[in-house]
């Protein structure tokens, strides 16, 4: 992993409930937050697709292996 150092201003309080949130300290709490808004766009990609994506699939045959 290539990475670069950078300096942010973070509200402290902010900073604060994210870190409660993960558990985890500064630097991983920061990477985490990154890839979520990273990852942001693929999920607008999968919401724009609802409604619009038809599947041939019946739902009684995917459940015919459960009994």
């Amino acid at each position: 992993m290539k990475a670069q150092k950078i300096t942010v201003h973070v509200d402290r309080d902010l900073l604060r409930r994210a870190r409660e949130r993960t558990g985890k300290g500064v630097t991983a709490t920061i990477r985490e937050g990154l890839a979520l808004v990273a990852a942001g766009s693929v999920y607008d990609g999968l919401r724009a697709l609802r409604g619009k994506v038809t599947f041939s699939l019946d739902p009684k045959d995917l459940r015919k292996d459960r009994r």
